[in-house]
């Protein structure tokens, strides 16, 4: 088994972890991968949410411009508008709860899309912090040089915990 340096540390166990850490970042760089796809779908979500929240006031509104529409024209049957009118007044009722709860709905997916990316952001910066931990342990084995191999095995264990702190990322 060929040595590394001064220090002893074996090229088999320098591979071995440069394999481990490559893995991380293939899992990290997936999470990351997820996580935006989560933040654009729920973007997505949200504008669709907002587009029937917009559709609802419209026709409220269009609504209530027919009603006033109704008392301001004189007319033969004022029992009809009067009915009418009380039918109108139903529905812009049904709709005022309505478009509430399609507005919360809005809100809550545009939640999802701050949560989704605070967390990607969080994945990112791991993955960025790994794939630099994977060169510094390479450079080891060019250099022969063990202080590569720790900073890299550092930097790497930076790159889980910020990795690993997406997961706490508060909803």
């Amino acid at each position: 088994m060929k040595e590394a340096g001064e220090g002893g540390e074996s090229l088999t166990n320098i591979s071995l972890a440069i394999s481990i850490l490559a893995v991380l970042v293939a899992m990290v760089t997936v999470l990351g991968h997820r996580s935006h796809t989560e933040a654009v779908l729920s973007q997505a979500r949200a504008s669709d949410q907002w587009n029937e929240y917009q559709a609802q006031k419209i026709r409220a509104q269009e609504l209530a411009a027919t009603a006033d529409l109704l008392t301001l024209q004189p007319n033969a049957n004022s029992a009809e508008v009067d009915a009418k009118l009380k039918q109108y007044a139903a529905q812009q009722a049904k709709w005022a709860g309505s478009t509430q709860l399609e507005q919360e709905k809005a809100k809550d997916f545009e939640a999802d899309v701050a949560h989704a990316e605070h967390q990607a952001s969080r994945y990112d910066l791991g993955e960025a912090l790994l794939q630099i931990s994977v060169v510094l342990c390479s450079v080891t084995l060019f250099t022969r040089q063990k202080r590569y191999f720790f900073l890299g095995l550092g930097t790497g264990a930076v790159g889980v915990v910020v990795a690993a702190s997406a997961l706490l990322v508060a909803h």
